[in-house]
């Protein structure tokens, strides 16, 4: 070919096509960034902020609105808004339909500024969630603005448990002098106000099981003289002065709570009983109708109303409002037959802990119990709490076809999860053989209390990050004690490693069925431990007596400064002080 001759003129030519070139190629490189940076930010722009005076001014306008922190509750429970309820990212798909079942719901996202309310107002707007709002600045700007961040769990409802002892005087009695009196022989019935599960694990020496939504039902049918002594316990101070108040509202004499609960009696040098399953009989004949009448009685001097099924189908065709239909009988009862429109919490946990059951403020709480008597006194309760449209549901299973078992819950693409299942013996056969890395997505508690040997711990959200630390193996297997958790956890282990990934079936409780090996202990870590918030009552949570002890002087005073925190937040009224 022949050399084309490089004159001036086509030196300044080719320059000239050249630099037209080069900037046509940054102008589409810069393009091509812009787009993408575009794209990111693209549903950080559809997704507003709103700042902490806003949100404050949104708390007490009367609407409805579910404040919601993603974080582990672990973190969760070192500082947060007093009204966020805890939904953690891992569980979000889970847990967020029952929580808040109005997908127009304002919401409001809280975090700790680290970018956890992004990722769950991402997977919202996919679960169809259409008004989401982000607090600027998180958990930081909050304080920043001169508000109060609590710590701890349920901090509401804890909070009127300390309101109710202040409020009305509710008496109590130190494990000391308790001990005392049993030891002497008095006349004592020491009533524990926990759901049997807890009560079960441990509980002081003779106690009766009679938690506190069951307290005015059943105890027409316990041994009580006039002039007995009636200690009712918990495991730390809630349940005790909601339980003690019940039954004094309800016209019992001699009345008290116990003083720090089981930990207290524990602390000052008493045994414990475990594995007791001594529990009031259910109420028949003329017991049941003094109950009744008993109950109607508190419930119209707070007010509650009862509303017939009209009006509750009337509640329902509301789009604008949020109604919640709660069972509050026991787990037993519910299981039989259920509203198949109902969610599932028994009388003493909805008290003890609303914000596990209902996420959405100023919402409709409708009570369902086929006696009435366990609704009305649990109404009381909660209208007092700052929940002024509990109501109670008459004959709420009249026409009702009912379903049997526990409530079903509907979790979106948890179908379209294919993953093969292996079974117990088969994973031992692998693990034997090396040929398998387990992935444990229990909560790290029981993870600490027995997991498979060898087990890796992680937690969903964090996954991404988890897995570089996680041996390069050619075989997953993941397990777990949330079958739903297990079989999202597992779905995207599959995306992120691009490995081949298997779900035990059953999870830890068919390998603890098969009577395969267990080890203990925080191993094979993948990431932090700071999924659970520990509990002083919580069993399992502390090993180390003087860890316990430290922990559970720590929460008694934590408890007991809350009513002055409360007040100094501003952001929540109890009503209905006692009437004569």
């Amino acid at each position: 070919m022949k050399a084309i001759k490089k004159t001036p003129a086509f030196a300044f030519v080719y320059g000239q096509v050249v630099l037209f070139l080069l900037t046509a190629l940054l102008y589409s490189a810069n393009t091509f960034v812009v787009s993408i940076v575009s794209v990111r930010s693209a549903f950080a722009d559809e997704v507003s902020r709103i700042s902490a005076v806003s949100l404050k001014a949104m708390e007490s306008d009367g609407k409805e609105i579910a404040i919601i922190d993603p974080r582990e509750e672990g973190i969760f429970g070192e500082a947060h808004l007093l009204l966020a309820v805890n939904i953690p990212l891992s569980k979000l798909e889970i847990e967020i339909g029952s929580l808040v079942p109005r997908k127009s719901t304002r919401l409001v996202l809280t975090d700790g500024g680290d970018g956890q309310a992004e990722r769950a107002a991402a997977k919202l707007k996919e679960l169809c969630y259409s008004s989401i709002a982000i607090l600027a600045g998180g958990i930081p700007a909050w304080r920043a603005a001169g508000y109060e961040a609590f710590s701890g769990l349920s901090v509401p409802t804890k909070g009127f448990g300390e309101w109710i002892s202040v409020t009305y005087g509710t008496p109590t009695i130190t494990p000391k002098e308790l001990h005392q009196k049993l030891a002497a022989g008095k006349d004592v019935l020491v009533l524990d106000s926990r759901p049997a599960n807890e009560y079960v694990n441990m509980n002081i020496p003779g106690s009766i099981n009679v938690p506190v939504s069951e307290l005015v039902y059943r105890f027409p049918e316990l041994p009580v003289k006039p002039d007995t002594l009636v200690v009712v316990n918990c495991a730390g101070r809630t349940r005790s002065l909601i339980g003690a108040q019940t039954l004094i509202n309800a016209g019992v004499k001699n009345v008290v709570a116990l003083r720090g609960g089981t930990p207290a009696w524990q602390m000052a040098g008493f045994d414990l009983e475990h594995g007791s399953t001594r529990h009031a009989p259910e109420p028949w004949g003329k017991n049941l109708k003094q109950a009744l009448e008993t109950a109607q009685k508190v419930a119209d001097r707070y007010q509650v109303r009862t509303i017939d099924a009209k009006t509750l189908e009337s509640y329902k065709a509301e789009n604008d409002r949020t109604v919640y239909i709660i069972d509050v009988r026991t787990p037993d009862e519910f299981r039989v037959g259920h509203r198949p429109d109902s969610i599932y919490a028994w009388g003493v946990q909805l008290v003890q802990s609303t914000d596990k059951y209902v996420a959405t403020r100023n919402a409709r709480l409708v009570l369902v119990d086929n006696h009435i008597v366990r609704a009305l006194m649990t109404a009381s309760w909660l209208v007092q709490a700052g929940w002024p449209n509990a109501v109670v549901l008459d004959d709420p299973f009249a026409g009702v076809k009912l379903e049997t078992g526990d409530r079903r819950v509907v979790v979106r693409g948890l179908n379209d999860i294919k993953l093969p299942r292996i079974e117990p013996a088969r994973l031992n056969e692998l693990i034997q053989a090396k040929k398998a890395t387990v992935i444990d997505f229990a909560d790290s508690i029981s993870y600490k209390n027995g997991h498979i040997p060898g087990a890796w711990f992680a937690i969903r959200s964090r996954l991404a990050e988890s897995i570089k630390k996680l041996p390069d193996s050619s075989n997953f297997v993941v397990t777990g004690d949330n079958p739903a958790l297990v079989a999202l956890a597992a779905n995207d282990l599959a995306e992120f490693s691009a490995k081949p990934v298997s779900i035990l079936a059953g999870g830890n409780a068919a390998w603890r069925k098969a009577n395969f090996p267990l080890s203990k202990g925080f191993e094979n870590l993948s990431t932090k431990t700071d999924d659970v918030f520990r509990m002083p009552f919580l069993w399992g949570h502390f090993d180390d007596k003087k860890e316990f002890e430290e922990a559970a002087i720590a929460y008694g005073d934590w408890e007991l400064q809350l009513p002055a925190q409360l007040e100094r937040a501003g952001e929540l009224k109890f009503v209905g002080a006692p009437q004569k």
